[in-house]
C-alpha cells in the first residue's frame, strides 16, 4: 500500500527499567506527606482554634463577625448555636455563633 513510504517499527529500548513500581510508591508517599503538612494540618489547626473560640463565647464579650459587624453579646443560647448581639443601645441582632471571627478586647466599641 505504501509505495514510497516504508513502514516504521518500534524497537525495544536496550537498558530501560521494566520495574518502576517502587519509585512510584515512594513519590506518592512524598506527595502525601507534603499534602499533609502544607494543606491539611494548618486547616485543621484553624478549624480547632475557631471551634474553641465559638465555645468560649459568653455574655458581655465584644465580638467581630465575618460580615464586619462589631457588637457586644447580650444573650447566648447553648442549644441552638445562636447569639444575640447589641450593636448599640437600641439595636440587637441574632447571628450564628460560627459567624463570629474574633473576640475583641474590652472597650473596643467605645473606642470606635
Amino acid at each position: 500500500m505504501s509505495l514510497f513510504i516504508s513502514n516504521a517499527y518500534a524497537q525495544a529500548a536496550p537498558g530501560a527499567a521494566q520495574g518502576g513500581g517502587f519509585e512510584m510508591i515512594i513519590m506518592l508517599a512524598i506527595f502525601g506527606v507534603i499534602f499533609y503538612f502544607m494543606l491539611y494540618r494548618p486547616q485543621a489547626k484553624r478549624v480547632k482554634e475557631h471551634k474553641n473560640l465559638v465555645n468560649s463565647l459568653s455574655k458581655g464579650d465584644e465580638v467581630l463577625t465575618q460580615g464586619g459587624i462589631v457588637g457586644r453579646i447580650t444573650k447566648v443560647t447553648e442549644e441552638k448555636d445562636f447569639i444575640e448581639i447589641a450593636l448599640n443601645d437600641t439595636t440587637n441582632i441574632v447571628i450564628q455563633k460560627a459567624a463570629v471571627s474574633a473576640v475583641l478586647p474590652k472597650g473596643t466599641m467605645k473606642a470606635i
